[in-house]
């Protein structure tokens, strides 16, 4: 497994950890959440997209499947973050997603070097992001990259709107990206 198929495995908790605990408090206090709920359960489906999108391609082998699990399990902590800081939960998240930016870019270029072949794309990717059915390797890390780009923006944003001492719902979300 390369380092962004790592970063994948857990890219899906942090947006599912944020919705799901702006969901319970826009329930329990009856309130909108500006569509944050929405933009951060599709930025954690679109994460597992890229993680589902990646292991057809990998097909991992039993202790990768092992090692995922364990990294999953340590990162789940992220809920507790969230609670103490929302602010600095999207903060990391961006950071995470930089990083998965520059991930991506590096996979771009070894394709482009041959080091990594430029294989046709899996049917998921072809189906999820509706590219052409000739699309390769390439396509899918490009779009998935964009993926990660907006995803960066977003909690960057969602930090900074929590530096300025305001909620969520108060601007609303940048959602539909794909």
């Amino acid at each position: 497994m390369q380092s962004n198929d790592m970063l994948e495995t857990v890219a899906a908790v942090p947006g599912m950890v944020g919705g799901m605990l702006l969901h319970l408090k826009s329930i329990r206090k009856f309130e909108h959440s500006g569509s944050w709920i929405k933009a951060l359960l599709e930025e954690a489906e679109n994460e597992r997209m890229h993680l589902m999108t990646m292991m057809e391609l990998v097909k991992p082998k039993w202790y990768e499947r092992l090692l995922v699990m364990l990294v999953q399990g340590i990162f789940n902590s992220f809920l507790v973050c969230y609670v103490m800081s929302p602010r600095l939960a999207h903060r990391v998240v961006g950071y995470l997603e930089e990083e998965a930016i520059h991930s991506y870019t590096e996979f771009l270029k070894d394709i482009d070097d041959g080091k990594i072949e430029n294989v046709a794309a899996p049917a998921i990717a072809i189906d999820y992001w509706r590219l052409p059915k000739d699309a390769t390797l390439k396509d899918v890390v490009t779009v998935i990259r964009a993926d990660e780009a907006h995803h960066r923006d977003v909690n960057h944003f969602a930090s900074d709107i929590r530096n300025q001492g305001k909620e969520l719902r108060e601007a609303g979300a940048p959602i539909g990206y794909h």
